[in-house]
């Protein structure tokens, strides 16, 4: 079978040059690849395999090549333009941004949770929230043993999650200077419970993603889900305190052995030692660290977790590479 000819929209962001590590690392196989981003970007020179290539500018002939899957990162609007016109030209998009997630036609994967939605797809395969990611990596196995009946997602979610205005608003931050490009407030010494824009109901579109993806990924709409989600002054990894409540009686030792054999989970907890996840280790990595397990005594069958992924990884580039591996097997 021929290796697939590959694009990377959105080659010189954050989550871009990401895509590009974890190709290289899991030794993705590909024929040809292509360098994509806007015109402010055209003309750079990018480095994969220790090979120089230039970054063209994306415009509606791009994909007039011969191209299998593109990977996109380049915001809402670029895929809104761009993602159609790649799937009319035979190309399977992996798109990273919130365009296309709660589209009934777009399937909306995690490839440890739900890979057969990949087999419906249509031309274009969603990206999830990367605060939902790494919650539906957990909430996965827990469900299909106990069932879930209602979910509460507390989020503290790193800068990097806001790209490079993010990270740079926490560096200035961090130097004594109050920059606000990227949040209404400054960032450092701070815990935002601000991600997105306000929504007429009160929630924020951050809460609301966690709440429908949720629905939508494990394909289960009676599941009750709230969510709170705060920006905390850390550079890499969000973390998320997740308290769930079961229709099925629990027993903590079984859930904490039920997590460690489910793949990309990894359990570190033994708090007895200080063994816990925590959002520096976990940075750079592409596991899931779950750890804090623990009964909740105000419900009947409840329990509590935290639970730390590097955000830009597996809450991103890390997960549409995977999506990728499932469609060329």
């Amino acid at each position: 079978m021929k290796k697939p000819n590959i694009a990377i929209v959105g080659a010189t962001g954050v989550v871009g040059t990401t895509f590009l590590k974890v190709l290289e690392e899991r030794d993705f196989p590909f024929e040809n690849i292509y360098m994509m981003a806007s015109a402010k970007s055209a003309g750079k020179t990018v480095t994969f395999k220790g090979k120089d290539y230039v970054v063209e500018e994306l415009n509606e002939h791009s994909f007039d090549k011969d191209i299998d899957i593109a990977l996109f990162s380049a915001g809402g609007s670029i895929s809104e333009k761009y993602a159609p016109i790649a799937a009319q030209h035979g190309v399977t998009v992996v798109d990273n941004s919130s365009a296309w997630r709660m589209d009934k036609e777009v399937p909306l994967v995690v490839p440890e949770v739900n890979p057969q939605d990949v087999e419906w797809n249509k031309g274009i395969i969603a990206n999830p929230n990367c605060s939902t990611i790494q919650a539906m990596v957990v909430l996965k196995p827990l469900h299909d043993k106990y069932k879930i009946k209602r979910v509460i997602y507390s989020t503290y979610q790193a800068v990097s999650g806001s790209g490079v205005k993010g990270i740079s608003d926490l560096e200035e931050g961090l130097k004594g200077n109050d920059k606000c490009e990227a949040y209404p407030h400054p960032i450092a010494g701070n815990c935002l419970p601000h991600i997105d824009v306000f929504l007429d109901n009160g929630y924020t579109k951050e809460e609301m993603k966690m709440i429908n993806e949720t629905h939508k990924i494990l394909g289960d709409d009676t599941i009750k889900v709230t969510a709170t989600t705060v920006r905390v002054p850390v550079f890499d990894s969000h973390s998320e305190s997740i308290n769930i409540e079961f229709e099925k009686p629990i027993d903590v030792d079984e859930v904490r052995e039920t997590l460690a054999n489910f793949p990309g989970i990894v359990v570190q907890d033994d708090p007895a030692n200080n063994v816990y996840p925590l959002a520096r280790e976990a940075a750079g990595h592409n596991e899931v660290y779950v750890g804090r397990i623990r009964r909740d005594f105000s419900v009947e069958n409840g329990i509590n977790l935290w639970v730390v992924s590097d955000n830009i990884r597996k809450g991103a580039a890390t997960n549409a590479v995977q999506i990728a591996e499932e469609l060329i097997k």
